[in-house]
């Protein structure tokens, strides 16, 4: 008979103990995986909506007003074009996508509204280093989601967050806000005169419910000669990592831009920031907490069943079992343990997120398979942990002395 089989005879003849020592480790696995489950997902839709509203970085000129992070780059001074080119010289990373705007106000039809000038995929065809940057105008991906399965729909999508796609945008043409839409009361394909050039309105944008609504986009090169502002720009928007702005980005930035002012959306940022450590923190205290409390729990299990056994051990090293041979059985046993453990805490905590994660969070949960391999090898590091002492004092039992009689 193989250790194999013995093992397995063994296991199946002591069920309760079989449960017993399963349940430990397949509760903390289930936490684990139910709780970075549900934090992922969190993770991912909360970086998606951040992303989708805009840039969380701003680089303006150092004498520009930041008393309003969304109005401060209207009427302010101007940057050179250059540093567009420096930031994307540079090695720093974090810096998904960029957006160089200039932005002024202007009088239309006897109105003032805000003229913006914006970088489109026309302008920037010749230009691959620009291409690779995010500059193409494409449905933006997520900047802090851990994987690209943040990019699909988890139950938080809001269309109104949704930036549409600017392919190109020529020189006579622009895009009007649907607020400055209304006020000027044009539509789609109407042309109108600004500072002496006649625009045709090919797009009037969705309601956002930012200060887009209340802007007209045009072609940023075209704006710069309106203005006669040549290669300079208002403003660069960045949409930086969140994980990367707490390790140092906003400061990375500030180095090779020395004379600009660089500021993020501390409460938006910081709160991504703080909600992505939190929910770490938690996943390592409760990790920490499994290990040990699994450890013992196996432990304990395996070392009962040596005692149980004093007599088959003192058998076996009668009839020429080695002491690895001991070590086998018992450490084949919590492997089985390790792997059944992970596999049913993977299950169990991934059927938990799935079904309290709209309730708890409003969010839809999906399994993460990855997840079932690191349960497995938790599972099994954790068993195998906690056996290692009883095995090892099994292995080291005098074999005449266990079959003395009581």
């Amino acid at each position: 008979m193989t250790i194999t089989k013995l093992v397995l005879i063994e296991l199946w003849k002591r069920k309760s103990q079989l449960i017993t020592g399963l349940l430990a480790i397949t509760l903390g696995i289930a936490v684990i995986v139910a709780i970075q489950s549900v934090a992922v997902v969190s993770e991912q839709n909360v970086a998606k909506n951040l992303d989708n509203l805009g840039a969380n970085i701003l680089v303006l000129p150092q004498a520009a007003s930041i008393d309003d992070y969304y109005t401060s780059d209207i009427d302010a001074p101007t940057l050179p074009m250059d540093y567009v080119e420096r930031i994307l010289e540079s090695t720093i990373a974090g810096v998904d996508n960029m957006s160089p705007k200039l932005t002024r106000r202007v009088s239309v039809e006897g109105k003032s509204v805000v003229l913006t000038g914006i970088l489109p995929k026309s302008e920037i065809a010749s230009k691959p280093l620009w291409q690779s940057s995010g500059l193409l105008g494409k449905q933006l991906t997520t900047a802090c989601a851990p994987n690209q399965s943040a990019n699909e729909s988890h139950g938080m999508e809001d269309e109104k967050l949704k930036r549409k796609a600017i392919d190109t945008l020529l020189s006579e043409d622009c895009m009007a806000g649907s607020q400055v839409a209304k006020k000027l009361s044009i539509t789609a394909n109407k042309k109108i005169n600004i500072l002496g050039k006649e625009f045709k309105v090919v797009k009037v944008l969705p309601e956002t419910g930012t200060v887009d609504d209340d802007r007209i986009f045009a072609n940023l090169a075209d704006v710069q000669h309106l203005l006669k502002i040549e290669n300079q720009v208002s403003a660069i928007e960045i949409m930086g990592c969140c994980n990367a702005i707490s390790e140092g980005l906003l400061g990375q930035l500030r180095n090779i831009l020395p004379d600009t002012r660089v500021t993020s959306i501390n409460q938006i940022v910081s709160t991504q920031i703080e909600t992505n450590q939190l929910m770490r923190k938690v996943t390592l205290v409760m990790l920490i907490i499994i290990f040990f409390v699994g450890g013992i729990s196996i432990g304990n299990y395996i070392w009962a069943n040596v005692n149980e056994r004093k007599r088959e051990i003192g058998i076996l090293r009668m009839m020429g079992a080695e002491r690895m041979t001991i070590y086998k059985m018992f450490l084949l046993k919590a492997l089985l343990l390790g792997i059944a453990g992970g596999i049913l805490g993977f299950l169990l905590g991934t059927l938990a997120g799935v079904i309290l994660g709209p309730y708890l969070a409003g969010i839809v949960v999906k399994p993460v398979y990855i997840y079932l391999l690191w349960s497995i090898l938790l599972s099994i590091t954790i068993s195998l942990a906690g056996s290692l002492i009883p095995t090892y004092l099994a292995a080291r039992f005098d074999p005449h002395s266990n079959l003395q009689e009581d």
